[in-house]
């Protein structure tokens, strides 16, 4: 049976990725003069951001729809933004122009994602079997 935190950790999810994706292509695309706003960003990061939107996407649809493999989208998710956090330290260390906030909000970024895997985990192990 699937309870109400069942809906509103999809809701979350898909929230959340939605809002990733609209900022990122925003970024990407120049979207309402958006990179002007940001400044000085780094545009790897930015992509990483936009490759998680569409995983965490993906996720919720898979997490509604009890699939098993919801939680390992969300894990490749963080894998990238982990990857995107270790190539933003190399470019940092090589002269990169970025801002602080940047590194913040990776790691911001990749902590939600990981508890967005153990909610995803627990709630799924409690509530329902998966399906094949």
């Amino acid at each position: 049976m699937k309870t109400y935190l069942f809906y509103v950790f999809t809701i979350m999810l898909t929230g959340f990725g939605l809002l990733t994706l609209f900022l990122s292509i925003s970024m990407i695309f120049d979207l309402f003069g958006i990179r002007a706003m940001e400044g000085n960003y780094v545009l790897f990061v930015v992509w990483s951001n936009f490759i998680s939107s569409v995983l965490y996407l993906l996720a919720a649809y898979g997490f509604f729809q009890s699939k098993k493999w919801t939680i390992p989208l969300i894990i490749i998710a963080a894998i990238v933004l982990f990857i995107a956090l270790i190539g933003l330290l190399i470019y940092i260390n090589t002269g990169g122009i970025y801002k602080t906030k940047t590194i913040g909000a990776l790691i911001f970024r990749i902590i939600v994602t990981l508890l967005f895997a153990a909610f995803a985990y627990f709630l799924n192990k409690k509530n329902y079997i998966y399906e094949k």
